[in-house]
């Protein structure tokens, strides 16, 4: 995908999220773009990029499992309720209200689709600023195997000629292999105008988003897309096993991106990081690492095999494990040591200071490594040892 020059920044932006399915195929109770990757909610990481753009109004369209988003989002994003479900089209409509008075471009992203790059959005976004003067972007992409998504068939200059569900495409446009992803960009005066027209005559009896290309065209509106060049950015999860491969495809560029950085992984497929995970240069981390949310690692620092850690910050030249666990407020100064089958938990070891084995440090605070003179005293190594108790 190439990108373009940005829209002009005087044009503002609102982001409407679609999360308003019963995620059926989750089997579970929590809301499906609450199920974490990386230890973090779906949901939170496509906000987290969108935010990135600095959008007006946020409002995410939710139906089943509405409070569970609610409590997730706060006061960060209007929830709009689509009750009942009749499409995706049906469901944009839903956020017309909370939009109301607002001017400028829309954005219309998935909850389940979370790791669209911002540079992605910005080119749409863009895209809708052309020359041409579009009335609605489309982000498309090429996978592998098309299987059932609906497909965008399109001139070679860009311009969509027609969109098609699937179940309503001929053995023809089935053998396109333009997707759509469902995302799209429209500036805010044509997006509830264009649904105010879209009709419900097709297999399923629902009202498509997609429709409103259609319409937009029957109008001799022009309507453009742009592909992007990672078919993986605008891959949903749906389903537990689609969730795990999302994690894993995360994963493995966060490990390359690590040792892109200056660390050493010594056996990469083990090691697993949190999406807010920082690591320093002149790392090691040896096989069967775990970081959980909140973990700050300083330069020069070795984790040994087998080491959980969450919520701990490591300041350089610090080593840990093999087999040991730092949990939420573990802070080892510079230079100290934390070895085998030691947990440490709202603890605090001083700078060159030694938990060799076999020892808890809770709610606990270690001063310096004494000096040679000091190590001989009884009231340094009574000191010592009821931090180990």
């Amino acid at each position: 995908m190439t990108d373009t020059a940005p829209p002009p920044a005087a044009s503002a932006l609102a982001i409407i999220v679609l999360a308003a399915g019963k995620g059926t195929r989750m089997k579970s109770a929590r809301h499906k773009v609450l199920h974490p990757v990386a230890g973090q909610p779906m949901l939170e990481h496509l906000l987290a990029s969108a935010a990135l753009l600095a959008p007006e109004r946020s409002v995410v369209v939710a139906g089943h499992g509405r409070d569970q988003l609610e409590a997730q989002l706060g006061s960060r994003a209007a929830i709009a309720v689509q009750e009942p479900q009749l499409g995706t089209g049906h469901a944009v409509q839903q956020a017309e209200e909370a939009l109301a008075g607002f001017e400028g471009d829309v954005l219309i992203l998935y909850g389940d689709v979370p790791f669209v790059r911002p540079e992605t959005m910005r080119a749409m976004i863009a895209r809708l600023h052309g020359e041409d003067t579009p009335a609605v972007v489309v982000l498309g992409f090429e996978p592998e195997d098309p299987l059932r998504y609906g497909r965008i068939l399109a001139h070679d200059d860009g311009r969509i000629a027609m969109m098609v569900e699937y179940k309503d495409a001929t053995e023809e446009q089935r053998a396109c292999t333009l997707c759509n992803s469902g995302l799209m960009a429209v500036k805010s005066q044509d997006l509830f105008a264009l649904l105010a027209k879209v009709e419900n005559d097709n297999a399923a009896g629902e009202y498509y988003l997609t429709d409103i290309v259609n319409v937009a065209s029957l109008e001799e509106r022009p309507c453009a897309v742009i592909v992007t060049d990672d078919p993986d950015e605008v891959g949903g999860i749906n389903s537990r096993a689609e969730l795990a491969a999302a994690e894993a495809r995360w994963q493995a560029r966060r490990r390359e991106r690590a040792m892109a950085d200056g660390a050493t992984l010594v056996a990469p497929e083990t090691v697993f990081f949190a999406w807010d995970t920082v690591i320093g240069q002149d790392v090691t981390i040896e096989p069967n690492v775990v970081f959980g949310p909140g973990v700050t690692v300083a330069d020069d620092v070795t984790i040994h095999a087998f080491s959980h850690l969450e919520g701990a910050t490591l300041e350089s030249g610090v080593a840990i494990g093999p087999y040991a666990r730092l949990r939420p407020g573990a802070l080892l100064k510079a230079n100290s040591k934390v070895g085998n089958f030691v947990e440490m938990k709202k603890a605090v070891l001083g700078e060159g200071a030694k938990a060799n084995h076999l020892s808890y440090l809770g709610d606990a605070r270690s001063g310096p490594a004494p000096t040679s003179a000091q190590a001989r005293s009884p009231a340094i190594t009574m000191a010592i040892s009821s931090i180990r108790r």
